[in-house]
């Protein structure tokens, strides 16, 4: 599984980011504008659901759930120092989609019992996208994590996240992970809609 987390860049505006990922064959957005207000927020969101929904896309929208509710979107993703994904499902209802933010295995177990639908957990190396990155894992510690959580009898969805590109796709799948997400390798490439499929078959390829 391949999310797209957008990130604002001097290159292309969020809504075209968006359109060229699933032209790319990414199934899954998520809308993240950590210092935009609300209405700024709610104003790019309204632009892109309508891609969105044309083409079956699954939209989160990262920490707002005022937001997500308002427009009835697929779904948030919540960071640490975010909203509680308890009270999360109680404004958002049962068939909202609840991501989370996970760093350690310790982090993930701290979800259990509580009715959340992934864990994103990273950073794998240091990334520009994001502001106050927690330590980084690596794939020694992702294989670590993962034998942690599955031995311990938690079998929350993981989503490795955090400067990956292309070229890590088959060594960050094979410590166990579900999926990735990935913004800035996305972004930054020469032409993003043939690396999305690249990173789309990659991904295919595992399995």
């Amino acid at each position: 599984m391949l999310q797209f987390i957008t990130n604002a860049s001097d290159r292309y505006s969020i809504t075209e980011e968006v359109r060229m990922v699933i032209e790319g064959g990414c199934r899954w957005v998520q809308l993240r504008m950590k210092d935009a207000s609300y209405d700024e927020m709610k104003a790019t969101a309204l632009d892109i659901i309508p891609i969105c929904k044309e083409n079956d896309i699954i939209l989160v929208i990262d920490d707002n759930v005022e937001l997500v509710n308002e427009l009835r979107v697929h779904g948030v993703h919540l960071g640490k120092e975010d909203m509680d994904p308890r009270k999360a499902r109680e404004i958002l209802g049962p068939h909202a989609i609840i991501g989370v933010t996970a760093n350690t295995a310790d982090d993930i177990m701290s979800f259990r019992g509580m009715d959340v639908d992934y864990v994103g957990v990273g950073p794998f190396r240091p990334t520009t996208t994001k502001k106050r990155l927690a330590p980084v894992i690596g794939l020694d510690g992702y294989r670590n994590i993962v034998k942690t959580v599955r031995d311990a009898g938690c079998q929350l969805p993981l989503v490795a996240i955090g400067g990956i590109t292309l070229e890590d796709v088959g060594e960050i799948m094979a410590t166990g992970v579900q999926g990735i997400a990935v913004s800035g390798a996305i972004i930054n490439a020469p032409d993003p809609v043939n690396y999305t499929e690249s990173l789309i078959t990659a991904l295919q390829s595992r399995n």
